[in-house]
């Protein structure tokens, strides 16, 4: 890949994850600074097709995760900042993987590196969200002191928001983990207030200013949902029965049904808004999550952040 060198540029990278923490809060900002494709990593070699999907009966072809770059512009010139999302982690060579990443990361000009992910507690879903953070270097360490979040003294960050830092700084790069704390009770749910702590504390380092009401709204909403969801949970635990012995058939869940035609009207809509505003982007992911369709029009989403002809880099 060879693409022009960028003004001092920033890099996060985001996986998925817990909560959907790194990739909500990547996707908002791509959305809300109206970003535009920078560049795409080739995957073949690094991942392999381990499934095919079957709609209607059909078998369609194996495809491979995607690994994108996009990059918003900094008007007042202080510094850009790249997003890269990937679809997934490669489930061997992930050394070899960040070594790449970072090599175009290099190329561009990124001289800081930043990873999102999640941090599972025992936290109450109506208790606010902390951030935890890490870097790899005293004098990253000292940036981070000065916001508001907590320093991760000991742990492990796993996968590739960690090794990723490893291998930025072992090529020179300083980097910063930002975790944003969700309840481990809910660790495979959405959690969008841990996602906006996250962009809270890293625009304020960045010095960048989005809207944020809309992730808010999210945040707000889920928290309500979980809420209740607790308030079950505990009631049930306190009135709980004898145990019973399972049935010896399994029940078979019924199957989900498909988007309805006034559903498949709405995403269409929203495509249309987000293509005309960029900053529409999130509403339409929002409705694409809740309709757990998202994987379905995941290559259309990004396609919205191509770079338009006619317009400036």
């Amino acid at each position: 890949m060879t693409v022009a060198k960028l003004n001092q540029p920033w890099l996060v990278a985001a996986w998925p994850g817990m909560g959907h923490v790194a990739m909500s809060a990547g996707f908002y900002l791509m959305a809300k600074l109206g970003m535009h494709a920078l560049a795409e990593f080739w995957p073949r070699g690094l991942f392999e097709v381990d499934h095919v999907e079957v709609q209607a009966g059909l078998i369609r072809p194996g495809r491979l995760p995607r690994s994108r770059f996009f990059v918003w512009n900094d008007p007042s010139e202080k510094h850009d900042i790249v997003v890269f999302i990937g679809e997934a982690q490669p489930p061997t060579g992930k050394h070899a993987f960040c070594q790449k990443l970072i090599d175009f990361a290099k190329q561009v000009g990124v001289h800081r590196v930043f990873t999102f992910a999640a941090m599972a507690t025992q936290m109450h879903p109506k208790d606010p969200s902390r951030v935890f953070g890490a870097a790899t270097d005293a004098e990253g360490l000292s940036e981070l002191k000065d916001l508001d979040l907590q320093v991760l003294d000991d742990g492990q960050i796993g996968g590739l928001n960690g090794v990723l830092l490893g291998v930025a700084a072992e090529n020179g790069l300083r980097g910063y983990s930002l975790l944003g704390e969700m309840p481990q009770l809910f660790a495979q749910l959405p959690f969008p207030k841990a996602s906006l702590a996250v962009l809270r504390v890293f625009t304020k380092f960045a010095g960048v200013e989005i809207d944020f009401s809309e992730l808010s709204q999210q945040a707000d909403a889920m928290e309500e949902q979980l809420g209740e969801i607790m308030v079950q949970i505990e009631k049930a635990i306190g009135e709980q029965p004898p145990a019973e012995e399972e049935p010896e058939f399994p029940v078979v869940p019924a199957e989900e049904p498909k988007l309805s035609a006034e559903d498949q009207d709405r995403i269409e809509r929203l495509f249309g808004q987000a293509r005309e505003n960029r900053s529409k982007a999130y509403e339409l992911k929002g409705v694409l999550d809740r309709l757990d369709a998202f994987k379905d029009y995941e290559d259309r989403f990004l396609d919205l952040f191509k770079k338009q002809k006619g317009s400036s880099a």
